[in-house]
């Protein structure tokens, strides 16, 4: 069972926008975020995922291609342009990335599902979450 990752979709105001974004990509047939470290755990993240979190929710995942050095002391997290929708799950901010285990990792949403979470207005659906009630 692979390890994940979740990050902060920082500077995404929806997931749409991260979606646009890891698309805008697909050219170069990966997306690439710098990281400072190389994670300790990297051997088992082969076929894991990274989570991302928008809203202090987990809204999508994008498959982990790899590791690679920078060049300037940094890395990259190499990822598959594109974003899979997940059932969203609460997942608090955090600074950075964290490790995410497979049995913890939420379900995929299918072709054409939609999470019931969607139709909640944002600030509800956060109160509910803070409240540990969705």
């Amino acid at each position: 069972m692979p390890l994940h990752l979740t990050k902060i979709a920082f500077q995404s105001e929806s997931p749409a926008t991260l979606r646009a974004w890891l698309e805008s990509h697909g050219p170069h047939g990966e997306a690439r975020l710098t990281t400072r470290y190389l994670p300790k755990r990297v051997e088992e993240m082969a076929g894991g995922s990274l989570y991302w979190i928008h809203g202090h929710m987990l809204v999508g995942r994008s498959p982990i291609l790899g590791f690679q050095e920078t060049g300037q002391g940094r890395y990259w997290i190499r990822l598959e342009p594109r974003l899979i929708a997940v059932r969203s799950a609460p997942k608090r901010a955090h600074q950075g990335w964290r490790y995410l285990a497979d049995a913890d990792a939420p379900a995929d949403l299918g072709d054409g599902e939609a999470d019931e979470r969607d139709a909640m207005p944002p600030a509800m659906l956060g109160e509910l979450s803070r409240l540990g009630l969705v």
